[in-house]
């Protein structure tokens, strides 16, 4: 379990944002797979018209506002509780039901909670963040899934974006619906073997969108995702 947070952990961090940026690569055939991609989940304009996520991650449990930047992430293991807006970093933190008045303390708190959110939603939304600024797309080649259909596998790099622009992955995405199925994660760009080699399955609708969650057999990624069009403010402001 140790080596699975250490693996969550030294994930690339990418600066989410609402809007759908321009793509950043030159490949057409990766930009039109992607297109495809989605598509086949419903689209960016429905992608930002969702509001409110809720979701657990190993042993953390989290509520976003994707229009606001507020995020609420429950850490029972420490019993904390970080309200934090990931675009100013303001926030409140709860230890032991008490709240944390060590404004060192609060401030190395909130943005842990911060850096937990960036992970813990990159393994739930990163389909959609492949053509943000920064983000490289190349098409790499054909390959078979374990259960013998085609993949499109393309190549995920970073440029002068999030703490580790060092990282590579290389995604595996389904001739046949056009969603990503696995994902290949390489620690540095020159390394030849990847550091894991994941699922992406169970997709399911929730709202308007596609998301991948509750993924069978694996002891890390999104579990019981909920997306809410309504969601009592309150949950971003007090214990």
């Amino acid at each position: 379990m140790k080596n699975i947070f250490k693996v969550t952990l030294i994930l690339t961090i990418i600066i989410f944002s609402n809007s759908c940026a321009e793509a950043q690569s030159n490949d057409k055939k990766a930009n039109a797979i992607v297109k495809e991609m989605l598509t086949a989940m419903g689209g960016m304009k429905n992608y930002n018209s969702t509001q409110f996520i809720q979701w657990d991650f190993v042993n953390r449990k989290l509520s976003w506002d994707k229009w606001t930047g507020d995020v609420r992430v429950e850490n029972p293991a420490a019993k904390q509780v970080i309200l934090v807006n990931i675009n100013t970093l303001k926030g409140k933190v709860y230890e032991n039901g008490a709240l944390v008045k060590d404004q060192d303390k609060a401030k190395e708190l909130l943005e842990k909670g911060k850096n937990w959110w960036i992970n813990d939603s990159y393994w739930l939304v990163m389909p959609w963040k492949l053509q943000d600024p920064g983000v490289s797309l190349t098409y790499v080649k054909t390959a078979k899934l374990p259960n013998g259909k085609t993949a499109d596998i393309l190549q995920l790099t970073f440029s002068a974006v999030g703490v580790t622009p060092e990282n590579k992955y290389w995604l595996y995405v389904d001739k046949e619906d056009h969603l990503i199925k696995q994902w290949a994660y390489y620690k540095n760009f020159n390394d030849a073997e990847p550091k894991f080699l994941k699922p992406w399955n169970n997709y399911q609708k929730v709202g308007n969108i596609l998301l991948s969650f509750d993924r069978p057999n694996e002891e890390v990624g999104p579990k019981n995702v909920v997306v809410k069009t309504n969601l009592d403010s309150s949950i971003f402001t007090d214990l």
